[in-house]
């Protein structure tokens, strides 16, 4: 692709986020990626210029407007938003601290709410734009420990189906992306029986691969994915079959 349409991807700091950038710009798209911590071009696997960052911290919900003008102001509208960004805090419902259950809510909820709002705001002057936002199967299939995770997710599924509604007469369409369990960060607290326990239960014997999600998320983003949204892209290697 010749294009020069840039994607805006949240939480590239390591795991999936990271390995949606990475394929974003081998797809042909340049990236504007957000996360707390620093992250080079070279640690995406990309030549500077096709792989931006801006270190933020989206629990700062009142500097979020700030964050997308200035990304505007130095890359103009933008083609694509992937809310990938999230805590993965878990705990038993009913020992959980409140200070956890805020701060999943403010990140994985509030967070790309506000972000979208603004940023599809550019997508809707130009009557064009991608929006895919980072789900998992545990919004539909629950697992123990997880409820006000799963509950954040289950959230992000619902403002992907509504807010397609909402822009699609205007050239925007709104996905959604279901992983199964990978193995990133967010997986390394369940002990190897439960690991091999998720894995013996999908239909093909293993997890999904980060590389499998991120290829879900670009086609979602391509030009075959136009005709495509509101609706959520399971990629679990057949857990949920």
């Amino acid at each position: 692709m010749s294009s020069p349409d840039y994607v805006i991807v949240t939480g590239t700091s390591g795991g999936l986020g990271r390995a949606i950038a990475a394929r974003l710009v081998a797809d042909g798209f340049k990236v504007v990626g957000i996360a707390r911590r620093a992250v080079s071009a070279e640690d995406v696997g990309t030549d500077p210029g096709k792989y931006v960052h801006v270190e933020y911290d989206l629990g700062n919900i009142d500097g979020i407007n700030d964050l997308v003008r200035g990304i505007v102001a130095e890359h103009g509208k933008p083609f694509g938003l992937v809310n990938n960004a999230a805590l993965g805090t878990d705990g038993l419902l009913p020992t959980m601290h409140n200070s956890d259950i805020e701060g999943l809510v403010r990140v994985n909820v509030t967070a790309p709410l506000v972000l979208t709002k603004f940023v599809v705001r550019q997508m809707l002057a130009r009557k064009r734009g991608r929006v895919v936002n980072i789900s998992s199967i545990v919004a539909r299939t629950g697992y123990r420990g997880l409820a006000a995770y799963g509950a954040t997710k289950a959230a992000m599924e619902g403002m992907t189906r509504s807010l397609a509604r909402d822009v699609g007469r205007r050239g925007v369409t709104v996905n959604a992306v279901a992983p199964g369990f990978l193995e990133t960060q967010m997986t390394a607290s369940l002990n190897e029986v439960n690991l091999d326990r998720i894995q013996t239960r999908s239909a093909l014997g293993r997890f999904a691969e980060l590389d499998e999600v991120a290829a879900g998320v670009s086609f979602l983003l391509s030009e075959a994915g136009a005709g495509v949204t509101g609706t959520t892209i399971t990629i679990d290697a057949g857990s949920t079959a």
